[in-house]
């Protein structure tokens, strides 16, 4: 499944000469859809058995997962520069 996907995002990469911020627009795109997905599926699921439902408990993983993968994509990313060593130091100017 894993070389579908990668064969039609390539694809329309190609196809549509996406550029980067265009993929990572989609990937936000379809990590909130499947956010709502399991939200649906978490709220619809029948009462579990206190920490004996392995399928609710893998639900419940793996939207912990699909939040930190939004939350890595919106978060800014600091990139240490010999001038900006650290988040914290300021821009030195010359």
């Amino acid at each position: 499944m894993h070389k579908i996907l990668y064969t039609t995002v390539y694809n329309l990469w190609e196809d549509f000469r996406m550029t980067c911020e265009d993929c990572l627009t989609v990937a936000k795109a379809e990590l909130q859809v499947a956010r709502q997905l399991l939200q649906r599926e978490i709220r619809e699921y029948p009462t579990p058995v206190s920490g004996c439902d392995a399928q609710y408990n893998y639900l419940i993983g793996l939207r912990g997962s699909v939040n930190d993968a939004l939350r890595a994509l919106e978060a800014p990313n600091f990139v240490a520069t010999p001038r900006t060593p650290s988040p914290t130091a300021g821009v030195e100017s010359r």
